[in-house]
């Protein structure tokens, strides 16, 4: 949730700032990207860290990261200041997330996981919600002679105060304190041990999943406030639509979950993923408001059940020793999509494509990334976690 909202919050905050401080889109979507490039280094090197460490410790570290740099950032007075601190927000949200799941998915029976790391995911839709009504009635607001969007961004960092809960109160992974020589192996033989033979069919779907979803999540979503603007809502109006569009991410979610362990993983993922390359395509062609509200709402209903069934498939890839490290290394190379997309779009717009045409692009990324699961994922339902 706390995640949600931070990344919710940068999504109206760049329509703002593009306001205040009269950014071009190419310097808009660099401010989506380098928080991207933080998300994968995050990844990468608290999702190795976790195999080491613990998931518990590294969990609390990178709540604290990304929270404390985002209080941060509402007191910078110019762009360059603002880049280098979101990009620790990235690397601290980039970190907890595949952690996090990786935890859960590791403390909870075969039977039910796949459905609990979904409604984990499904705090998201709570985030982005919380994140849509503080842009929505804070970010216009005058709070002299301090901008709303600054007074926004200090509200992000109050989850740092939750780490104190989870440092008292929440155990580590009881797969991970029953496997204490874990700690012994090196960093170079786990992330060796992703590429076995055993694993390598599972790491290429992985990394092609991860990277055209991540491309087109945060190409599109990012995008959304100054896309409704572009398409002639005023920047108030924009809020409210996405704020509705929003709402749409929890029966996405909750659908997901009950499917999961119904259908499978692979089912949930193609059918969820197909699902959202038809509603962008229709969402990036939309002319009247009653298309785009609709289309709006199917994308985020549909993504965002496919974003909580990744979060459920990706841990269960791999063993205990390296879960961590795989997870790691997966959500990395997705956040490197994560850089692209919404760099693509500001180097598109400046350009003058349209907003179909690059949404249509995003729907072609989408559906490769089905077909990766479709060809190269194993099914996972109901089966026990590899120790």
């Amino acid at each position: 949730m706390f995640d949600a909202m931070d990344v919710g919050i940068l999504s109206f905050v760049i329509a703002a700032l593009a306001a205040d401080w009269g950014l071009n889109s190419t310097q808009m979507g660099w401010i989506g990207s380098i928080n991207s490039i933080g998300m994968a280094v995050g990844a990468l090197v608290f999702g190795i860290f976790a195999d080491k460490i613990g998931r518990k410790q590294i969990f609390m570290w990178t709540l604290i990261i990304f929270s404390v740099a985002s209080g941060l950032s509402a007191l910078t007075t110019t762009f360059v200041a603002f880049m280098i601190l979101r990009f620790f927000v990235g690397m601290g949200l980039g970190g907890e997330l595949p952690v996090a799941s990786t935890l859960v998915s590791e403390s909870v029976e075969a039977k039910e996981r796949g459905r609990v790391v979904v409604l984990l995911e499904s705090f998201w839709a709570a985030g982005w919600l919380i994140a849509a009504i503080i842009s929505y009635f804070v970010i216009p607001a005058e709070f002299w002679p301090i901008e709303g969007w600054r007074v926004a961004l200090i509200l992000t960092a109050i989850p740092a105060f939750y780490a104190v809960y989870i440092r008292m109160h929440l155990p580590d992974s009881p797969q991970f304190a029953a496997k204490p020589e874990a700690k012994n192996r090196s960093i170079m033989q786990n992330m060796a041990g992703v590429w076995k033979k055993k694993y390598v069919r599972s790491t290429l779907m992985l990394w092609i999943l991860w990277f055209t979803v991540v491309f087109s999540y945060y190409g599109m979503f990012l995008w959304l406030p100054s896309v409704m603007v572009g398409k002639g809502f005023d920047l108030i109006s924009s809020f409210k639509y996405v704020l509705i569009m929003t709402i749409a991410q929890l029966p996405g979610y909750f659908t997901a979950a009950w499917f999961i362990e119904k259908f499978g993983r692979k089912f949930v993922l193609v059918t969820y993923l197909i699902g959202t390359a038809a509603s962008a395509y229709v969402f990036g062609n939309a002319e009247t408001v009653t298309a785009l509200l609709i289309s709006g709402i199917l994308l985020s209903f549909f993504n965002l059940g496919a974003w909580g069934a990744l979060y459920a498939y990706t841990p269960e890839q791999y063993p205990m020793v390296i879960r961590g490290t795989g997870a790691g290394m997966a959500a990395a190379v997705g956040r490197i999509g994560g850089i692209f997309g919404p760099l693509l779009v500001g180097y598109l717009l400046k350009l003058e494509y349209s907003i179909g045409s690059i949404f249509a692009i995003f729907c072609v990324s989408i559906l490769i990334g089905a077909a990766a699961v479709l060809f190269l994922g194993k099914e996972t339902k109901q089966t026990e976690l590899e120790l």
